[in-house]
């Protein structure tokens, strides 16, 4: 069902010709081959073979010999599970594969096998051929089974070597979550009844899946706990004609997860409304909601939802706040040293606008909340008026745009300036009246953040002036403005040094800037850790402009964006491309990828 792309196996060879014993692996055999080929001691291998002698264990080999604490006899370093079974694929000849559970066709693993007989033969069919099933395996020489597999699928067996405890874990998943699919597909309906293209098939039946069925609830639990682990920002349920799917969006890149039957994801869909407290049954407009759950490590997480109407159903989508991004450093949000001393002059002005500025998914909110998390003491008083309210904070006095009500930005804000507040943060200037609302807070003494939508720092000042705003209360009011941007960050288990990305090829880019020092430049090359992406995780560019009384008088009586940059740049404003620049030659991330992510500098 899945479309990602292909799992990809480690290919390995063998690092002498080695007769198949057949049948379950033995630690004994195991520890003879290590020895043999000189990955661990000859008193190390005497040690473990007389602590083992003791008795045997119910325990994989392969586990049993990761929790013996082998070390390398040339390394030092300590033989791991995925270390060992690693070894051991090359020894025999045959592939080696850490399983990615994003590019695994979990709804087609049924019809392979049945989880007893996975389970027994420790087995776990990954990918679905025309002519061809990759089925990885912890026991290599027990071969017994596959004749009948290739009878019962009527296709070749391709067998790789994975770590037995990924097969042990993900084969309980994967059954669990199919397992609990069809029983949701037999409890009810599996057409999209409330889809535009089918509007004709309502009243044929009147059987339709019930949000607190038990299938639909694993599913949705199923789906959260493998999003958390997934590090997936964002969960898509999309609904479809025939088959809806699910999609994960990891380091800004979209994944297919799985594919399911437009009335299961119906059900998931009335299930998730339930618990955030929407209108299971209003499906004609877009709704918002919020839920608060709790990852596998134990910890809160924030997920805000958006509902809207497609001509297949309604399409959800749910963003997750990560639990640690309201106690983030500036170095950890990817601040380097001059705009991070730059940013905490800023923030510890006692009154002025501060406007932070980028499109939408460039990290404004992780940049607010983190920095008002800091400066919400118990000597201040910090509210905010959004829309809708990102993340729950006990130390912020937190108010929810109601459109409904007239509850708007404007509005709120007005309430809040008779709430005695130190600190506001407003989610974001829309129109006139909120941004008057805002210089006026600013003008009686208070710091207020706020988020615009512009290309860089100094744009944003263009954006309030085409509001409306008279530029002498810009000029009075705004102290800085903080442009970012997010880009992917390269794989530290796979980067390699990059000749081509040379101190002359990043001055060529950021001209008329140079980059000062050694540039250490790698590129991208793909493994497991990563999904062959070559990237992982996510780092910030900023753009710091502080609006000095200099800096002011291009801003009154007539803007002068141009001179205003100018300016800046005297300061110690580093455009988003130099700051991107400096990421590269620092090993960051690559040049290519901030060319993608950031705007080209307008003197």
């Amino acid at each position: 069902m899945s479309t990602a792309p292909t799992q990809t196996a480690k290919p390995t060879k063998p690092v002498k010709p080695v007769s198949h014993p057949a049948g379950r692996l033995d630690w004994r055999r195991l520890l003879r081959w290590l020895h043999e080929d000189g990955v661990i001691s000859s008193a190390m291998h005497e040690q473990t073979a007389q602590r083992f002698a003791a008795g045997d264990s119910v325990q994989h080999p392969l586990v049993r010999l990761a929790n013996a604490q082998l070390l390398h006899a040339k390394s030092g370093k300590p033989l791991d599970l995925d270390l060992l079974t690693e070894w051991l694929a090359g020894h025999i000849g045959m592939p080696y594969v850490r399983i990615d559970p994003l590019k695994v066709d979990v709804g087609r693993v049924s019809d392979v096998m049945s989880i007893t007989y996975a389970e027994r033969r420790r087995a776990l069919p990954l990918q679905f051929g025309l002519n061809e099933v990759t089925v990885a395996t912890s026991e290599p020489f027990d071969l017994a089974w596959v004749p009948e597999i290739e009878a019962h699928t009527k296709k070749s067996l391709k067998l790789v070597v994975a770590n037995p405890s990924d097969i042990a874990k993900f084969t309980t998943e994967f059954y669990t979550l199919q397992r609990s699919v069809r029983a949701a597909i037999k409890t009810g309906e599996t057409s999209a009844a409330a889809s535009f293209e089918q509007l004709v098939e309502l009243g044929k039946t009147n059987k339709q899946l019930d949000a607190n069925d038990q299938g639909v609830v694993q599913v949705v639990d199923w789906l959260w706990q493998y999003a958390f682990d997934q590090r997936a920002s964002d969960i898509h349920l999309e609904p479809r004609r025939e088959l809806s799917v699910i999609r994960f969006r990891i380091d800004g890149v979209m994944h297919t997860v799985y594919q399911l039957p437009p009335g299961v994801m119906n059900a998931m869909v009335a299930r998730i409304k339930l618990l955030g407290r929407m209108d299971v049954v209003e499906k004609r407009r877009p709704l918002d909601g919020r839920i608060k759950t709790r990852n596998p490590q134990g910890d809160e997480v924030e997920m805000r939802l958006s509902t809207i109407p497609t001509a297949f159903g309604e399409k959800l989508v749910m963003r997750i706040f990560d639990p640690d991004t309201t106690v983030k450093n500036l170095d950890a949000l990817g601040f380097g040293t001059h705009d991070a001393q730059r940013w905490e002059q800023l923030v510890s002005r006692p009154h002025g606008i501060i406007l932070v500025t980028g499109p939408t998914g460039s990290g404004k909110t992780t940049t607010l909340y983190s920095t008002l998390r800091r400066l919400a003491t118990d000597e201040v008083n910090v509210c905010t008026v959004e829309d809708p309210i990102e993340m729950i904070q006990p130390a912020l006095n937190q108010t929810q745009v109601q459109p409904a009500i007239d509850l708007n930005f404007s509005e709120g804000l007005r309430a809040l300036m008779r709430q005695d507040p130190d600190i506001i943060m407003v989610g974001e200037i829309r129109d006139l009246e909120t941004a008057e609302m805002a210089i006026q807070a600013a003008l009686t003494g208070h710091l207020v953040f706020s988020t615009l939508h512009t290309n860089d720092s100094a744009s944003a000042i263009t954006r309030l002036t085409d509001l409306g705003v008279p530029p002498y209360l810009i000029g009075a009011t705004v102290i800085g403005v903080l442009a970012q941007r997010l880009v992917r960050t390269l794989c530290v288990s796979c980067k390699q040094p990059d000749p081509h990305t040379t101190a002359e090829a990043i001055d060529e880019v950021i001209k008329p800037w140079r980059i000062n020092g050694r540039v250490s430049a790698y590129k991208p090359v793909g493994c497991l850790e990563c999904r062959m992406t070559g990237f992982r995780g996510r780092a910030g560019l900023y753009e710091l402009l502080s609006v000095s009384e200099a800096a002011g008088a291009f801003i009154h009586p007539t803007p002068d964006i141009s001179k205003l940059r100018k300016q800046s740049l005297t300061e110690g404003l580093r455009p988003l491309r130099l700051a991107g620049a400096m990421k590269v030659a620092e090993g960051v991330t690559t040049l290519e990828e901030v060319l993608r992510s950031t705007p080209a500098w307008e003197a």
